[in-house]
């Protein structure tokens, strides 16, 4: 460290210092200054964003409720295409599947699905997934919701594993392949899966057989 004997020559060295460092300062600090504001103007930006999307997708819900399938796509469209990076982008699409499902337009609903179900998002690609499943047992295509099932990475969907079995359960019932189904559901069941319909579904395939034994 230099040690300076008079006011005078520490002045000079500032001098020199300023003289020899003074514009990278400047540069550096408006630089600095310049991403701040850069990223309080993006983090304005992003809520913003999700504000209105946010509005939009309760107008949606409001829409599905009254079963305004026209508005209900109209205000999707609306929040994919200006808000398409927000989480209500995707859910809006799933809201139009529900309602195109509903309204028995099944062909429309599976491809909505099929798109969702093959985004990089694991929860929502798998509620897509189950959404897509259960929309092939109403129209008895079993064995593509088995399949579908099947080919699903369990590392992807270990939290809807109990899902997927009553699901497999349910397609087997379809299928009348009763004793799979009924280890589907008591693998459902294993796995922790909370479901009303659950234990009511197991006593259904399981009375067949108390009564039989009573014979």
């Amino acid at each position: 460290m230099e040690i300076y004997d008079t006011e005078e020559e520490q002045l000079d060295a500032i001098k020199a210092w300023w003289k020899e460092n003074g514009q990278a300062t400047v540069i550096g600090l408006g630089l600095g200054i310049a991403v701040i504001l850069g990223w309080n103007y993006w983090q304005s930006y992003k809520k913003d964003q999700v504000t209105h999307a946010s509005g939009l997708y309760s107008q949606l819900l409001k829409a599905a409720e009254a079963d305004n399938k026209v508005s209900v796509e109209k205000l999707s469209e609306q929040i994919t295409t200006q808000f398409k990076d927000t989480a209500y982008a995707p859910y809006s699409r799933l809201m139009v599947a529900k309602v195109k499902a509903q309204q028995d337009d099944f062909a429309d609903a599976k491809v909505l699905l099929e798109k969702i179900a093959a985004v990089s998002d694991k929860e929502l690609s798998n509620i897509a997934k189950i959404r897509l499943v259960r929309l092939m047992l109403a129209n008895k295509e079993y064995e593509q919701g088995l399949k579908l099932i099947n080919d699903i990475d369990p590392a992807t969907s270990a939290s809807f594993s109990g899902h997927y079995d009553e699901l497999v359960g349910d397609l087997y019932v379809a299928l009348n392949r009763l004793d799979q189904a009924r280890t589907s559901y008591q693998n459902a069941l294993r796995n922790g899966h909370q479901s009303p319909l659950l234990q009511m579904k197991i006593d259904d395939l399981t009375m067949p057989e108390k009564v039989e034994s009573k014979k």
